[in-house]
């Protein structure tokens, strides 16, 4: 595929946040657009990812989580969920080289029950791989859930004997999937929705959001730079007052 001139960018102008989590949404809509079947769509969204991630290596983002396949997509049509494994198996085999040299640290956030054990093993290969990998953290949300991370922590710490006495928000945290990650600074849902579906719902209780009407498709790296641009505009204030109030 011939590559475009990109387009110079201030990044001087911006605040780059350290960790941008994105709810990658519109693929069908977009394929619908098309004519195309929705697994079109889905095919569309995994090439736009590579995109995404460099430019967040180009923009010195560190840590980026992506919502790929959430707890409840289960409920979508077998013909489209057979559709999406085969997509996350091919971009496994065909990403993963060119991820490992580009820096890029692989994490899983989620259920890996109740997936293919040989797509289960790519995962499970492909985090190891990487796992010294320092330019960018992608934390992958597949087969995930807020609620059910959530329900899955508090069944972990019952069988740790945890006190009630002991348990901190910091406890609580470290027994989450992004446990040792600091929580997302900026979340960003394309598509024109306005709504968290689910996602992070304990980490991102005080993440900026940015919704954009761009499908994920769409979403390259201009997009990502006025996201960028409109946290720049955020005064984050974590419950507190700014010093002008």
């Amino acid at each position: 595929m011939p590559t475009t001139k990109k387009e110079p960018l201030d990044l001087s102008a911006v605040t780059i946040p350290r960790h941008v989590a994105i709810i990658m949404d519109g693929n069908g809509r977009w394929a619908r657009q098309r004519g195309l079947p929705r697994v079109a769509g889905h095919r569309a969204g995994a090439e736009n990812l590579r995109r995404i991630i460099n430019a967040c290596v180009e923009f010195g983002i560190k840590i980026l989580t992506i919502y790929a396949f959430s707890t409840e997509n289960w409920d979508r049509p077998e013909r489209e969920i057979r559709g999406l494994m085969k997509i996350f198996t091919r971009v496994l085999d065909q990403e993963l080289g060119e991820l490992h040299a580009q820096g890029v640290c692989l994490h899983h956030l989620g259920d890996l029950n109740g997936i293919d054990p040989d797509l289960q093993q790519k995962v499970l290969d492909a985090i190891e791989l990487t796992k010294d990998n320092e330019r960018l953290i992608l934390n992958v949300a597949f087969n995930y859930g807020g609620r059910a991370e959530i329900l899955h922590a508090v069944r972990e710490m019952l069988a740790d004997r945890v006190s009630p006495d002991e348990l901190t928000e910091e406890l609580f945290s470290a027994y989450l999937f992004t446990n040792g990650l600091p929580d997302p600074d900026l979340v960003i849902r394309t598509s024109g929705e306005l709504r968290i579906s689910n996602f992070l719902i304990w980490q991102a209780a005080y993440a900026e959001y940015y919704a954009t009407p761009a499908y994920w498709p769409d979403f390259g790296r201009e997009e990502l730079y006025a996201a960028l641009e409109a946290y720049s505009q955020r005064e984050r204030r974590f419950g507190g007052l700014s010093e002008e109030s």
